[in-house]
């Protein structure tokens, strides 16, 4: 299957219950360099708070590793839940494993356990120096430590709590963890979750196991993650340059390769500081600069994408001449992988929320006025909230406003849209849906690896999708009728347990009648007697005749949903003789 990030995540997981293993992970964000900028740094810099409670938890579905059986790492959908009225305690992990959790061993219950105050790591309160032999003594499920980033944890008293289970946490067990995690989810934040499991420090030389040490610095502050090398050939390196008016300041970006009309450029601007990010790939380029004079927080981008050109206009307040852009700060002009570079929030505002069903809202979000962003078709966004003294974190994917967009690219500075189940005993949706119009929410900018490289010369593209799975197919829906003129026909089999749980049923309908090349067929687990479509659920009989590969035809298959349907999905396709190649999941 086609690699893929994580998805949208809730507490429930409808008609498909099972629920799969979560890992943590995290990157820290960076301290800043220029401290002659550090008044107008500490009133705008949003350096992103790790995520907490983890992705890979009840409220948050982690992308997990490679299934061994099929060989698909998985990509966020919509608002997919992560337990139900009867398995309350079953978290999704990864996609083939089921762990339900003992009563009372929640994510908020684990919360409140690590707050009570009772000694975690059997150190009474002391922080050591910890060797790779001491270490490795502690591989037990009775006595359990792990290494993440330099820090050691005693994970013994979390091991009941982990969404995926003792078996998972034990992979790393007495050994540096480090990479298991960034496997699964760079930006969870353990250090959060983990505090009062703290042991110490990994020793960089020689020590007395159980010596006491000063305590390190506060966990928010190390350094973020040596950043990954640059990539091989100095020439591919994009480049800046500026020039400007008496009236404005003109930045250009170089990226020495053809880039997207749009959605590959992110900006903020505030308080003189401004943050650029370009997405290239699986690289990201960025500027980071405390701007030499003051401007105004609005901001215009203009991309020539043949020839991979970026510019980006901002006014001056005062007209005159500036004798340099800036100041640099951190990270400014690096070129580095994606994945090393750190999740970046701003404050939105709810202006609207219109429903859909009758348990799902179009949450629209403006973006601040000095900000700049378009999210790709496939990729989500993360919303972060405190609730009830925890931070939690939350992957959406957007849809359109509507299921075919009018123009072939959205403003760059449109609003965001989110279509989200509220469910009343969740976390985060009932946290979001009581936000009043006018209040705002933390943002991230565009995350996940799905690529429309692939689509470039298919002829039949076929979206499963159940649930809330939906949102990723909103868009690749009016991506393949609007811009992909290889794309013949668009079918989209859409499962869900009763008729008013589908989404934008009579937009679908509507499209599939004006619309000769795309198709939809719904799939009902729960349906009234009258019903005369599709019954029960996901097989290998149903696939057989919804997925026709005509002569000389190129296919692809998208799967989105719950975990359990996922995993069954992905291998009947395997069975049905489609490759990796031809398929993507997201995060299920």
């Amino acid at each position: 299957m086609a690699k893929a990030n994580q998805r949208d995540s809730e507490e429930d997981e409808e008609d498909y219950n099972e629920t799969a293993p979560s890992y943590l992970s995290s990157l820290l964000s960076g301290f800043l360099r220029n401290w002659s900028c550090i008044r107008r740094v500490h009133n705008m810099l949003n350096i992103p708070s790790q995520s907490f409670p983890a992705p890979s938890s009840q409220q948050r579905v982690s992308p997990s590793g490679q299934s061994g059986r099929n060989k698909v790492t998985l990509e966020p959908q919509g608002t997919q839940p992560l337990y139900n009225q009867q398995i309350r305690d079953c978290y999704v992990t990864s996609i083939n494993v089921t762990v339900a959790l003992k009563p009372g061993h929640s994510l908020m219950d684990w919360v409140r356990f690590a707050k009570s105050g009772k000694d975690l790591t059997g150190l009474r309160g002391r922080l050591i120096e910890v060797t790779q032999d001491e270490l490795q003594k502690h591989n037990k499920r009775d006595d359990c430590w792990t290494c993440i980033r330099g820090m050691v944890y005693n994970v013994t008293p979390y091991m009941d709590y982990h969404p995926g289970g003792e078996e998972e946490l034990m992979k790393a067990a007495g050994i540096d963890g480090t990479d298991f995690f960034d496997q699964v989810h760079r930006w969870v934040n353990y250090e959060s979750m983990l505090k009062e499991c703290l042991v110490g420090r990994m020793a960089t030389k020689a020590a007395t196991p159980g010596k006491a040490i000063i305590p390190p610095p506060s966990l928010t502050g190390l350094a973020p993650p040596a950043a990954g090398p640059p990539p091989p050939n100095k020439d591919s390196r994009p480049r800046y340059d500026w020039f400007q008016t008496d009236a404005t300041v003109h930045l250009v970006v170089y990226a020495k390769r053809k880039i997207p009309s749009s959605g590959c450029v992110t900006v903020d601007l505030k308080a003189g500081i401004l943050r650029m990010e370009v997405l290239l790939g699986k690289l990201s380029y960025m500027m980071h600069l405390c701007l030499a004079d003051e401007v105004e927080e609005n901001v215009s981008v203009h991309t020539a994408s043949s020839v991979g050109k970026i510019q980006l206009t901002i006014h001056k307040q005062t007209k005159g001449k500036w004798t340099s852009l800036g100041q640099p700060l951190e990270f400014h002009n690096t070129f580095l992988c994606k994945k090393d570079r750190g999740l970046f929030y701003r404050d939105c505002t709810l202006v609207s929320k219109t429903e859909v069903n009758h348990n799902t809202h179009v949450f629209r979000l403006q973006f601040p006025r000095g900000t700049v962003m378009h999210v790709p078709v496939g990729k989500h966004v993360y919303l972060k909230a405190l609730i009830e003294g925890t931070e939690i974190v939350r992957p959406y994917t957007p849809v359109d406003q509507n299921l075919v967009a009018v123009s072939p690219s959205s403003s760059h500075k449109s609003d965001l849209h989110l279509m989200i189940k509220v469910y009343p005993d969740g976390v985060f949706s009932p946290y979001l849906n009581s936000l009043q119009i006018g209040e705002n929410i933390s943002i991230s900018g565009p995350d996940g690896t799905f690529s429309l490289r692939p689509l470039r010369d298919v002829t039949h593209l076929y979206l499963l999708a159940a649930g809330t799975g939906f949102t990723p197919m909103a868009r690749l829906i009016s991506l393949a009728l609007r811009e992909i003129d290889t794309i013949s026909r668009t079918k989209l089999l859409f499962f869900n347990k009763r008729e008013e749980d589908i989404l934008w049923h009579c937009r679908l309908d509507d499209l599939a009648a004006n619309d000769e090349r795309f198709q939809v067929e719904y799939v009902l687990s729960e349906p009234p007697g009258s019903w005369t479509g599709r019954k029960g659920r996901v097989d290998e009989t149903m696939l057989r005749e919804f997925l026709i590969r005509p002569d000389g035809s190129r296919c692809y298959v998208c799967v989105c949903g719950p975990s359990a349907f996922t995993e069954q999905t992905t291998g009947l396709l395997k069975q049905l003789g489609f490759s990796e190649e031809e398929c993507h999941a997201f995060q299920g």
